[in-house]
């Protein structure tokens, strides 16, 4: 059964590469907020990413009636740029779309918040084959549950470092029971940092989390190599110790996908919660398929060569290096 864990990891981890540089960290959502002052009066907020630099080609396309009624105001912020300004609805935004334009071209999401005059308040989650939203007549809690746990549904599994990280624990870990508490462990140390971090009671600075987060992979892959060759991995040793150490690291990585999108504070508890129920499902999820494939191997008898055991400790630890390099 190890060494069967240890191909899978390989071909996992060899996936991780030719996903290419900027696999272990997905581009962040976008955020668009209209905030109704007085009928028909809207403050808008549009929060578009960045990569490398550079701004995503996306901005949203309003109904006809809608005019732009102040200069844009832009500003820089972590991987993104933020547009504010002031727009004009010659109407009611009920039944009628928005749309955002160039999503369909991204590999990215946008989360769209609308709060009326009256404080209703609309939620919507757009994507490349969903780019446009038509705005109901009242407000769904359906759509804020959707919107915020898919998010974090996808922050796991679109972050194959995260992935890699626990394809790492799955490694170093024998037994059903120890697997359980170190999986949980991670889960509890990541769940407070993320609480910590979205509500502002820890500073991150996201270049050092990340870069940190690439030499926690790079540690499991020492420990991965050490443990193969006949020595007494710290991992092995306290595997729930080191995973929940680890996990306080990665919980701040989880935070930046929600405190980069400036969400007001009355939306943080709900968001926080979905957000958190979202992330833990990705990673259940994930740990069930590696265990589902690892039982199939075993019934097919399935056949490896040789040297696919010594792929995982390298190319896991190359990938956490890598990362380093690039984020540092």
């Amino acid at each position: 059964m190890r060494s069967d864990r240890e191909r899978l990891a390989a071909a996992i981890a060899v996936l991780a590469i030719l996903a290419g540089p900027s696999a272990g960290h997905e581009v962040r959502p976008g955020f668009l907020e209209l905030e109704e002052t007085a009928a028909g009066e809207f403050n808008v907020l549009w929060k578009v990413p960045t990569r490398n630099g550079l701004r995503l080609r996306m901005d949203p396309l309003f109904p006809e009636g809608c005019e732009q009624t102040s200069p844009i105001d832009a500003y820089d912020a972590p991987g993104a740029l933020v547009e504010t300004w002031n727009m004009s609805c010659a109407g009611s935004l009920i039944g009628q779309s928005i749309r955002i334009l160039g999503l369909e071209a991204t590999l990215t999401d946008v989360l769209m918040r609308i709060e009326t005059a009256e404080q209703s308040i609309y939620t919507a989650r757009l994507n490349p084959s969903s780019p446009s939203w038509t705005v109901p007549a009242a407000p769904s809690r359906g759509e804020l549950t959707g919107a915020y746990l898919w998010l974090g549904i996808e922050h796991i599994l679109l972050g194959v470092d995260h992935l890699l990280f626990v394809l790492g624990l799955l490694l170093l870990v024998d037994g059903p029971w120890r697997l359980v508490k170190t999986i949980t462990a991670f889960t509890v140390a990541h769940s407070i940092t993320l609480a910590s971090a979205t509500v502002g009671l820890v500073l991150l600075d996201e270049r050092a989390v990340n870069a940190a987060i690439a030499l926690s992979i790079l540690f499991l892959g020492v420990e991965i190599l050490r443990s193969r060759d006949g020595h007494a991995a710290l991992t092995g040793r306290h595997p729930w110790a080191v995973a929940f150490a680890f996990g306080l690291l990665h919980g701040l990585g989880f935070a930046s996908a929600l405190t980069e999108l400036g969400l007001p504070a009355s939306d943080i508890p709900v968001a926080l919660l979905l957000f958190n129920v979202g992330v833990e499902i990705g990673q259940i999820g994930f740990v069930l398929l590696i265990l589902a494939l690892l039982r199939s191997f075993v019934r097919l008898e399935m056949v490896w060569p040789t040297w696919s055991r010594s792929l995982p400790a390298y190319v896991i630890g190359s990938m956490g290096a890598f990362w380093f390099v690039g984020r540092f």
